[in-house]
Parts: structure tokens; sequence; C-alpha cells
């Protein structure tokens, strides 16, 4: 099965649509890094307008770990799109280029081809995670230097000290690099279906929009399915930014204030990973390649 994976990914890395995906991550996280190095003040006074008469912060809130912080809650939204490209494209690209009944006449079970296939649309998400890690924490850390994380919530402040903040943004990434493969998967499973490229891709992010769109709308009607809704447990990422306080309330430095959420949420995306490649090797093992 090496074999094949080796095969899939040379397949996925020689096509011109993966390398726009890499492009357009490029472009977003630099115009935001720019846009900020150019205008950050402005920004940041827009940002502290609520709170400038409550307290000051002494420090560079423009620094490297806020930027990352802006750019995973703008990117995250939008990488959904981009794995969708590449993962439901899997299947159906081989049926719609006539390849498929070939493919599987190699010595090679089904089991191992579609295996090999869905772990090298696992390799490209992760990938574009390591991009985005590259350039949007790294490359941000570079340019604008490091400094304590100040965030703004809803109706409080967080600040998390900057020795306190390199291992949250590694449990974040790690946690939307699971969310991305929930994504995959999705489109994966999708690209089973189809003849060709286009009705996967659109399929999987109309699932993405709707469940989302499910996700946010507090309506006893939708309460009850929220929780099984992958949608709903892609942002939890942000509970690593989140810290349990002292009773004098300070930070407890290390701390994470609802851990048992994260475990929640990963849980619930395993499952679906596991569901949806699941029930992909079921199908297509019974498939019919003759009709």
């Amino acid at each position: 099965m090496w074999t094949v994976l080796q095969i899939e990914l040379f397949k996925i890395f020689r096509r011109p649509r993966t390398y726009l995906a890499f492009g357009a991550i490029t472009a977003l996280i630099g115009i935001i890094q720019l846009g900020l190095k150019v205008d950050g003040k402005e920004y940041t006074d827009f940002v502290m307008a609520d709170f400038a008469g409550s307290f000051s912060v002494d420090g560079n809130i423009l620094n490297g770990y806020f930027i990352c912080y802006v750019i995973l809650q703008l990117l995250l939204v939008h990488v959904p799109l981009l794995i969708a490209l590449i993962a439901a494209d899997m299947i159906s690209g081989e049926a719609n280029l006539g390849t498929l009944r070939l493919l599987l006449t190699k010595p090679v079970s089904r089991t191992q081809w579609i295996l090999a296939k869905w772990l090298a649309a696992m390799v490209y998400t992760l990938s574009l995670l390591v991009w985005i890690a590259i350039m949007g924490l790294f490359g941000s850390m570079l340019i604008f230097g490091t400094d304590d994380l100040f965030l703004m919530k809803s109706s409080y402040v967080v600040i998390v000290k900057e020795s306190d903040v390199f291992w949250r943004y590694f449990g974040a990434f790690l946690f939307a690099a699971l969310a991305m493969c929930t994504v995959a998967a999705l489109g994966f499973f999708l690209s089973f279906f189809a003849q060709n490229s286009i009705g996967p891709i659109v399929a999987t992010m109309s699932v993405i929009i709707v469940s989302t769109i499910l996700s946010t709308m507090n309506i006893p009607l939708f309460n009850a399915i929220k929780p099984f809704l992958f949608t709903t447990h892609m942002i939890t990422w942000k509970e690593f930014f989140d810290f349990k306080v002292s009773l004098a309330n300070e930070a407890i430095i290390g701390s994470i204030e609802r851990p048992g959420r994260i475990v929640q949420s990963a849980i619930v995306l395993l499952v679906h990973i596991i569901g949806f490649g699941a029930a992909t090797l079921i199908l297509f093992r019974k498939k019919d390649i003759l009709t």
C-alpha cells in the first residue's frame, strides 16, 4: 500500500490546483500581515476602544501571537473549500477520467487502494495546516515579534503571558488539523457518489454551510442535534486560549478552563472521520465498476 500511497501523493502534488491552494493561503496571510503592519495602530485602537477608559495595556498588543490568532479566525473559515478541491476529487476524478476500472485491475486490493487515497487526502490536508503554521505563526513572530497575547472576548478580556502562549498554539493547530481532516473525510466520502469533481466539491461546501448555520442558530428545534454536528466542534481550538483563574482572580499558568470540552469535541470529530472513512470503504468494496 505504501507504493500506492506514494503514487497518490505524486498525483495530488503535480496538480496545479494543489499549488493554487498553497498560493491562496500565502497571499491571504501576506495581505493580513501587510495590512496590520501598515495600519496596525488604527486596528488596535479600534479593538481597545471599549476598554480604553477602564485599563491600559503595557506592552505590544500587535505581536506575532496576536496576528496568528487573527489569521486562524479568518482562514479556518475558508480552508475547507481548499481541502474540498482535492479531497472531493479523489474518487470522482478517477471516474471522470475513465481510469477507475483500469486502476482496479492492478494487483492491489480495493481496501488498500481506497485507504491509500484516503491517507493521501489527509496528508494534503495536514500539509496545508503546517503551511498555515509556518506562515501564520512563525512568519508573524518573525515580523512582529512576541509579547503577551491580548484577546478580546464578547464580555471580557484575556491576556495570556508570553511564556504560556506557544504550547497553546501547538494544541490549537493540532485540533484545527483534526477539524480539517473531518472536512477531508466528508469530501472523500461524497466523491464516491459522483462521476465528476464539481458535484462533490459543491456538496461538501453545502453540507458545511448548512451544518454551520444549524450550529449557530439558537432555536430549540435544532438544539438537540447541535452536539452531533461536526461544525459545532470545529471552533473548539479557541478553548486552548481560555484558562482557569485562582480565587484571587489571577490566571493559572498552564491551565485550560474547559479541557473536557476539548476532549469531547475531539471525540466527536474522530467519530466523524472514522465514520466517513469506513462508509466510503464499505461502499467502495461493493461498488460495481462495470456499470
